[in-house]
């Protein structure tokens, strides 16, 4: 349990700090392949949190 809070506490904390590395990666999907809007901000928003965790798991379990 006491992991599962850790993770989140610093997925939280890099909420913020991967909006912008998200953005860049969905430009570059976007040159690949050719997305609608509306699956340009689900994409963004997935993106942001995957990369988010991964580095809460990273900074908790290093």
């Amino acid at each position: 349990m006491v992991d599962l809070v850790l993770t989140l506490v610093f997925s939280v904390v890099m909420l913020l700090f991967m909006v912008f590395p998200a953005m860049k990666i969905v430009e570059w999907i976007e040159k690949r392949r050719e997305i609608p809007e509306t699956w340009h901000n689900i994409l963004l928003f997935a993106m942001v949190m995957l990369l988010s965790l991964s580095i809460g798991l990273f900074l908790r379990f290093w």
